[in-house]
């Protein structure tokens, strides 16, 4: 008996993480990117660039599987993305603003304590595509 219960909470853990709504008023947030920092559970970069920028690095992050739009567009001056990991489905969050001139990005994660550096490892990859496609 204990048994069973024990894989039915595990399962409906399961499924939280995979099925939990994503509220865009809690994700789709300024980034406050003052300066490149590498976190426990993500990571923030700051890149030189306006709307155009702004659009290939869109182009670049939807190209990433199973990532999407949660809220915002390069047009509005924000968006915020959700790349889910393969297996379990966790969700990571990456908001990208413009101001002035440049674009901050802030990764991060939702559940648990660290990322295992996840989001830098995803968040560098897009920046290397983005500045090889300029040079």
């Amino acid at each position: 008996m204990i048994f069973w219960a024990v894989l039915l909470l595990g399962i409906a853990g399961l499924a939280w993480i995979r099925l939990a709504p994503s509220d865009p008023a809690v994700w789709n947030v300024d980034p406050q990117v003052s300066a490149d920092q590498d976190l426990a559970s993500g990571v923030r970069r700051r890149i030189q660039g306006g709307t155009e920028t702004f659009e290939r690095l869109h182009r670049i992050i939807l190209e990433s599987p199973r990532t999407e739009v949660l809220a915002g567009s390069p047009g509005e001056g924000r968006a915020t993305y959700v790349s889910r990991s393969k297996w379990m489905g966790f969700p990571d969050y990456t908001t990208v603003q413009q101001n002035e001139g440049q674009l901050g990005l802030y990764a991060r994660q939702r559940f648990g304590q660290s990322d295992m550096g996840v989001n830098k490892t995803r968040v560098d990859g897009w920046l290397a595509r983005l500045a090889a496609q300029q040079d």
